[in-house]
Parts: C-alpha cells; sequence; structure tokens
C-alpha cells in the first residue's frame, strides 16, 4: 500500500509542478512579462529583466485569487488554506478520511493561486494528493482506523518528500509534523518506502538534482562562527512566531468580513500585487531567488531591501493564503528564514570575524531554523534543506539554530491542527488512557460467534429462526468464510415486500471484523467508530470464530486490572515491593547476587537493564544503572537501599 501511494505522490507532483509551470508562463510569463527566476534544479535560470507590464500584475494576482477562491468554495470548500494542516486534521480527528475531490480542486485551486504570482508554496497540494489517495485506498480496503491514519501520514510525507526531492526529509517530516512535542514513530517505515518510490517516479521526469543544485564546499570554517549560527537561530525563532501570528491574524480578519468567501482571495492578490510591483522577489514561490541569496551578487541588492523581504513576505503569503486561497506555506517559510540568514549576513559583512566570504551557509541554515521551529519539525527540515542543497556539512551549525529557535518558538505553531504528543491523539487514546488494553488480545476478550446463516437464506426464514433470542447481528457465512453482517433492525423490521430479500443482499459494510489477534485498544477504537459497537472476530482465513462488543473489551480490561491488583495485594504484611537503581558505588556493584549478602527477607524478582528484563539467578552479577524489582520488609529497607544505592544515596 506505502509503494502504491508513493506511486501516485510521484506521478502527482510531476502532473502539479507542469500545471504550475502552464499557468506561470501564461499568466506571468505572456501577461506580464515576468519570468520568476528559477533554482539550479530547476532549469537555474536566474535573470531578472524587471516587469514589462507592472500595471497589470495586481489584475492578474486577483484573477488568480478570485478563480482560486470560486473552484474552492463552489466545489470543495475543504481545499481552503495551506494543506498540511488539514491534512493533520484528518489524521487526527477524521480516522484519516479525506474527501475524494480535495486533491483534484487544491491541485487545480494551488497552481492558479502559484501561477498568477500568489505567495504559496506546493508542498501543502502535493502532500494533499497522495494523502487523499492513502485516504481512499485505506477506505476501499476497509483498513482499521490506525492504519489509514498511518497510511494518510506517510502520503504527506511521500508528496512533499516527491516534489522537494528529498525522499529521507519528506519521510522523518510524515512522523514528526503531527505533534509539537512527539513523533509518530509507527509512521517512519511506510512513509520511507512511499517517499522513495515518489522521489524516484519524480526524478525520472525532471532529473534528480537537488533544488538548489550542489553545493559541496559550503562548511563551518571557524568555531567563532558557531556563535552567528546562535544568534540566526534566535533571530529565526522570534520570526517564526511573528509568521504565524500575522498569518493567522489576517486569517481571522478574513474570516470576519462581511464578504463572500470566494471573494475575498481576489481581495488578498491584489494586495500581493501591489507589493509584487515594487518588489517582485516576494511573488510566487521565491526558489529562484533564494537561489540569487546565495551567492555574492547579493551584496549589490541594496540592504533596506533583504532587511524587509523576510517581512513583507510574510505579508503576501498571509494575504495569499489567510485569505481564503489555496496553497502551501512551507516554502514561503523557508524563503522567510532565508532572507533572514542573508540579512544577517550582509550586516556583518566585512565587520565581523571569520565571516563566511558569501551568504550561501546563512541562507541555508536560515531556512533550516526558521520553519524548522515553527512547524516543530527540526529533524524533517534539517534533513529537508541539506537534501536540496547537496550539502551536509552545514549540520552542525544548523542543529544549534534550529535548537535554539525551536525553544524560543515554544508551543506556537503554524500548523494549528498539531497536538502536544501522542497521549493528546485519538491515535493513541485508548493506548495511553487504558494501557493494559494494548498487552491483550481480542481473543481474550471474545464471546461465542452470533447466529450465522447462509448468504440465499431469506429474512423471514432467519426472522422466524430467531424470534425471542437476543442477538445484535446474524453473520452471513458461506462453507466457513464470512462474508458480513446483518444487523438485527434490519431484519426485525423488515419492510412489506422485502421479506423474501436474500440475506445476502442486505449486508451492511459497516460492520469491519476485527482479528483475535489485535490488540485491544486498537479494537476498541475501531467498536467505537462503528454504528453498532460490536463486531464479528474473523481469523487470517476468514473463517468466523466469534464476536466481541465494546462491553466485552470493558469486562475483560476490568477482570485483568482486578487479578492484577489482587495479586500484588497478597504481599505478606510488612512486605513491600520496590525498584532500586544500582549506582555505581554501591557495594554489590560488579557481585553476583549470591555474593550480594542482601538481608533475609529480600526476594529479587527482576533486573532492567538498559531495557532488556533479566530474571536473575544466583551468579547474575549486578551492573551500575540495573533497576533491581524485589520484596523487601519495612525492617530491612535501610540496608537494602544502602547496599544497592551506597551510604550517599541512602
Amino acid at each position: 500500500m506505502s509503494l502504491a501511494v508513493g506511486v501516485v505522490a510521484g506521478l502527482g507532483a510531476i502532473v502539479f509542478y507542469l500545471a504550475i509551470d502552464q499557468v506561470t508562463g501564461l499568466a506571468l510569463g505572456k501577461l506580464v512579462g515576468y519570468v520568476p527566476p528559477s533554482p539550479a534544479g530547476e532549469g537555474g535560470y536566474l535573470g531578472f529583466e524587471g516587469i514589462a507590464r507592472p500595471w497589470l500584475l495586481p489584475f492578474i494576482t486577483a484573477a488568480g485569487g478570485l478563480l482560486s477562491g470560486l473552484l474552492v468554495f463552489t466545489l470543495c470548500p475543504e481545499a481552503e488554506g495551506h494543506g498540511t494542516d488539514a491534512v493533520i486534521a484528518a489524521v487526527h480527528h477524521k480516522q484519516g478520511g479525506i474527501a475524494a475531490r480535495v486533491p483534484v480542486v487544491k491541485l487545480v485551486a494551488s497552481a492558479i493561486t502559484i501561477g498568477t504570482g500568489g505567495s504559496a508554496g506546493r508542498e501543502g497540494p502535493a502532500a494533499q494528493i497522495s494523502a487523499g489517495f492513502a485516504s481512499l485506498l485505506g477506505a476501499r480496503l476497509h483498513l482499521r482506523p490506525q492504519d489509514r491514519r498511518m497510511l494518510v501520514a506517510a502520503g504527506v510525507g511521500a508528496g512533499i518528500g516527491a516534489i522537494f526531492r528529498a525522499p529521507l526529509g519528506g519521510a522523518v517530516l510524515a512522523a514528526e509534523i503531527l505533534y509539537l512535542h512527539d513523533l509518530e514513530v509507527e509512521v517512519l517505515l511506510p512513509a520511507l518506502m512511499a517517499s522513495i518510490v515518489g522521489y524516484t517516479i519524480y526524478g525520472a521526469v525532471f532529473g534528480f538534482t537537488p533544488i538548489f543544485g550542489s553545493q559541496p564546499d559550503l562548511a563551518l570554517t571557524s568555531p567563532v562562527q558557531l556563535l552567528y549560527y546562535a544568534a540566526l537561530g534566535l533571530i529565526c525563532g522570534l520570526v517564526g512566531i511573528l509568521y504565524s501570528r500575522v498569518f493567522y491574524g489576517i486569517a481571522g480578519v478574513s474570516k470576519r468580513l462581511a464578504l463572500p468567501a470566494w471573494i475575498k482571495p481576489a481581495l488578498g492578490g491584489a494586495l500581493v500585487g501591489l507589493i509584487g510591483v515594487r518588489l517582485p522577489q516576494v511573488l510566487h514561490m521565491g526558489y529562484g531567488w533564494l537561489q540569487l541569496a546565495m551567492s555574492p551578487s547579493l551584496r549589490s541588492v541594496p540592504l533596506w531591501v533583504v532587511l524587509l523581504l523576510p517581512f513583507l513576505k510574510i505579508l503576501t503569503t498571509s494575504f495569499s493564503i489567510g485569505s481564503g486561497g489555496s496553497g502551501g506555506i512551507f516554502a514561503p517559510g523557508m524563503f522567510i528564514g532565508g532572507m533572514v540568514g542573508a540579512a544577517l549576513w550582509r550586516l556583518g559583512d566585512g565587520g565581523l570575524p571569520h565571516m563566511p566570504a558569501d551568504p550561501a551557509p546563512f541562507v541555508i541554515v536560515g531556512m533550516m531554523a526558521m520553519f524548522g521551529g515553527i512547524a516543530h519539525a527540526p529533524l524533517a527540515v534539517m534533513l529537508m534543506v541539506a537534501e536540496m542543497t547537496g550539502n551536509l556539512s552545514l549540520l552542525a551549525p544548523a542543529m544549534i539554530a534550529v535548537a535554539l529557535s525551536y525553544s524560543v518558538v515554544g508551543d506556537a505553531t503554524i500548523y494549528q491542527s498539531q497536538l502536544p504528543n501522542r497521549s493528546s491523539s485519538p491515535i493513541h487514546h485508548m493506548q495511553f488512557s487504558f494501557p493494559l488494553l494494548s498487552s491483550l488480545l481480542v481473543r481474550e476478550a471474545m464471546a461465542g460467534p452470533p447466529p450465522m446463516a447462509a448468504p440465499q437464506e431469506a429474512l423471514e426464514e432467519i426472522r422466524a429462526r430467531l424470534q425471542g433470542q437476543e442477538y445484535a447481528a446474524v453473520c452471513v457465512v458461506d462453507r466457513g468464510l464470512y462474508l458480513g453482517a446483518v444487523p438485527r433492525d434490519v431484519i426485525a423490521n423488515q419492510q412489506a415486500g422485502r421479506s423474501q430479500a436474500h440475506l445476502g443482499e442486505m449486508v451492511d459494510r459497516a460492520i469491519m471484523p476485527v482479528a483475535p489477534d489485535q490488540t485491544l485498544d486498537l479494537a476498541l477504537e475501531q467498536l467505537s467508530s462503528q454504528p453498532y459497537g460490536w463486531a464479528p472476530v474473523v481469523s487470517a482465513d476468514g473463517s468466523l470464530l466469534g464476536q466481541v462488543a465494546v462491553r466485552d473489551v470493558i469486562r475483560t480490561y476490568q477482570r485483568y486490572l482486578t487479578r492484577d491488583i489482587r495479586q500484588v495485594s497478597k504481599l505478606p504484611p510488612g512486605t513491600r515491593l520496590v525498584e532500586v537503581t544500582v549506582e555505581p558505588s554501591a557495594p554489590v556493584a560488579g557481585r553476583a547476587l549470591r555474593d550480594a549478602h542482601l538481608p533475609p527477607g529480600s526476594l529479587v524478582i527482576s533486573v532492567n537493564r538498559a531495557g532488556d528484563v533479566i530474571f536473575p539467578r544466583g551468579d547474575t552479577r549486578l551492573q551500575p544503572g540495573d533497576v533491581v524489582m524485589l520484596t523487601i520488609t519495612s525492617a530491612n529497607e535501610a540496608a537494602v537501599r544502602t547496599l544497592l544505592r551506597g551510604k550517599t544515596h541512602g
């Protein structure tokens, strides 16, 4: 399934890139007479001869906003704004559900927004294309909600990894982007597979050169430079907070405007065009201008322009996307960070010792620090920018800058659908709320099989046969294999003329089976999302084994919980169960248990050594750092702690 998502991610990225290119060539190139510079890996056109018809630019950007708004708010309001945040929300709150029309509308609307000069990125739409397919695939295959969510998250990494030619960064982003301070480890493997396939397909058409070309000569050349990169990280953190607040502030103002929703992107587009007449660097995605900022020719740009560009890009992105337009906020975020780095380099060039000879290191680290912090994806963004520049030697200063930016940002974020950590997400709600459930299996809660019938049996026959019996549904079975289920209310409330309908025609596809070896936390989540709170238990070969309901899961949980508590409570009076960590100075450190001379009444149950649980014998040697679980009496507690922790820790 991950491979299929990767194929769609690569093909979708190709179509999206070509769509942007065509709209840009027509709207900006032929009509306005402005050809945006392009980065080294996408043509490398770095010329700028001005705008032939600048007076037309605001009309074109406004028209792009109008067309985008009409498409989005007429056909698919869910495609409004930046797509990555919508996918994050779908993973957390909609069981990975994304409407099938969203990716198509998002692709067209975003291509129009960007191609007519709107300040937006292409990562959000690319992510929604592959994530939307992943959602559709998961629904068609009746995947568990947990698996569907993971596949959709992997689609995010595949789309972004493909269109940025950064497969590793894209995969890590899929795991990192869901939370403020956590990582979805389960996503990594499917995201890696999907991302590398998408990247390969996209690269087969457009080449595998990094977006900003290969820049192997850039490196940290002096320890003093770390101070400059630290300052860059602090500044990028503050600018990131400003980016988030301005973006959502303008989005809030736009929502309160008493105008039709489809008109607002046109107003935002007009404002972007007015700013772009004077400073075209803030138009489009801005990758070509970032490429120019990496070269020594940055010295020829007026200092006031370099200082102003990050803040104007914040405004234009907010006008383009915050007004209801369609596009991503990743690329603008990297432009803002890169220009902050360029500005800091310009201020220190020729005045500060050991300043790099050209601005490229500061631009690259600025991209990482700004968006890595405010997106709460420090690892992913560092890897992505390293892949986009073909340079890993700047990771050391980048780590300092990104860490400081991340610390300054705190809980502020550019993706409002992010949750603090896994325990806050419905993905892991059952696991963290009922931790014992993750160690119990469905077979331990399973009840006997429900009534069964052949698919050709009539409803009237079933109703007569089961009259007076209690049952939730009838399972349709053919030669022992489960085909589906028909709820009791369908059988009991059959309409006139339907009494002879065959049972196989009435199967409710919403009742999805669970596997006997599935853990109860995942089963409870699935049962809670189904309309009847009940599901058949079906083996891998399709045989019907039994049934399980929410009440069965809760009863099993209570039974095991009570049993475990009762076992611990049976300790003799005056006996305690404790865990003690062996300190390096402890008398028992390095000794075998038989030589530890633990006081009478002490019983060592287990030793946890670096995550491995050891059930000890007499020749087991205790090592510093071991966590020893043992039963002791109140009388010998002090002696035991002294032996295991030393006198200074008694």
